[in-house]
């Protein structure tokens, strides 16, 4: 199998699971909130936003990169993609299909580049802290009236505005999360990315979009689904807009790839906390085993990650001689 082939097939393989995996995680609360559309009118406008970020990211690097300059600290191998490089994304397939909501920057970026572990380790938790104690402090004391009140009224009929709203931050969540996560798919081809395989890779992800939200998220939306008041547009909204705001926050900061995953669970976790204290008829220990549940498996992804970087190089090279 000859190494362009297995470019190819690394690259396919790390976009269907990480769309499979970290789209329903982003685009989670715009699915569920808008179940009652058809699903090819979300893809129609989720697309759009993908063609967008993805050639404006490739034509103003002037050198043909599409991952907004994440993969500056982690080279393309030299020897070329090897079956080495195929086993993360196939783990994340099995993984996401058991709902298993793993970092795809862990599983995927610390077989490129073992020593960037602990700084994306380090980037990640600080933004799992981040964007746990935001959502605790905003949904606690700054729009705890507003929380209860549309846990009053979720059953009601909603502004046409907050429908506007939401539509306007989760494309602007879309376009943050593509800057950071591209670089999990990117990573398996050069740094320079030709204009043909550019217009492939949109097509692949296009493709995947449409699968996805015709499954309304598969697996790892059911995470998503189990949260207060995710279908409700006008929480969803503010949900989008605070984890884009920390995404935006984190992508000034450096360059360093991060886990989206981490971040977004550590928002839902501190949300989840400030709602049982507000609201009532909400369970603080349910509450408690659900975020349990969740760090757990973000623990467990960590720990793949960490046995694959050191593991697999060694065996490879103990097979390959």
């Amino acid at each position: 199998m000859t190494i362009e082939l297995l470019m190819v097939i690394g690259f396919c393989l790390a976009a269907y699971s990480i769309v499979g995996n970290d789209v329903p995680q982003t685009l989670g609360t715009f699915i569920s909130s808008n179940s009652h559309r058809p699903w090819w009118v979300l893809w129609v406008y989720i697309s759009s936003i993908l063609v967008v970020v993805l050639v404006y990211g490739w034509y103003a690097s002037g050198v043909g990169d599409a991952s907004y300059g994440r993969l500056e600290t982690i080279p393309f191998p030299e020897g070329g993609i090897t079956w080495l490089y195929i086993v993360p994304p196939v783990l994340l397939l099995l993984l996401t299909k058991y709902g298993i909501p793993v970092s795809t920057t862990f599983l995927v970026l610390t077989i490129f580049s073992p020593a960037s572990l602990g700084s994306m380790m380090v980037k990640s938790m600080m933004g799992y802290a981040v964007a746990f104690l935001a959502a605790l402090i905003i949904y606690r004391f700054v729009a705890n009236k507003m929380t209860v009140y549309f846990n009053q009224t979720k059953d009601q009929e909603h502004s046409t505005k907050w429908v506007i709203l939401q539509w306007l931050s989760t494309g602007f969540l879309w376009s943050q999360w593509l800057i950071q996560d591209l670089a999990n798919i990117f990573v398996y081809v050069p740094r320079q990315v030709p204009f043909e395989f550019l217009m492939f890779a949109i097509t692949v992800f296009v493709i995947l979009l449409g699968v996805i939200l015709y499954q309304r998220g598969g697996a790892i939306q059911k995470i998503v689904d189990t949260k207060t008041d995710v279908t409700d547009v006008r929480a969803a909204t503010i949900v989008d807009f605070i984890y884009a705001m920390i995404l935006l926050i984190f992508k000034e900061w450096s360059n360093i790839p991060m886990s989206t995953t981490w971040v977004f669970l550590g928002l839902l976790a501190g949300r989840e906390f400030a709602i049982s204290m507000i609201v009532n008829g909400v369970s603080k220990y349910r509450t408690s085993r659900n975020v349990s549940k969740d760090a757990m498996k973000l623990m467990f992804g960590l720990a793949m990650s960490v046995f694959l970087a050191t593991t697999l190089p060694w065996f490879y090279n103990l097979i390959s001689g």
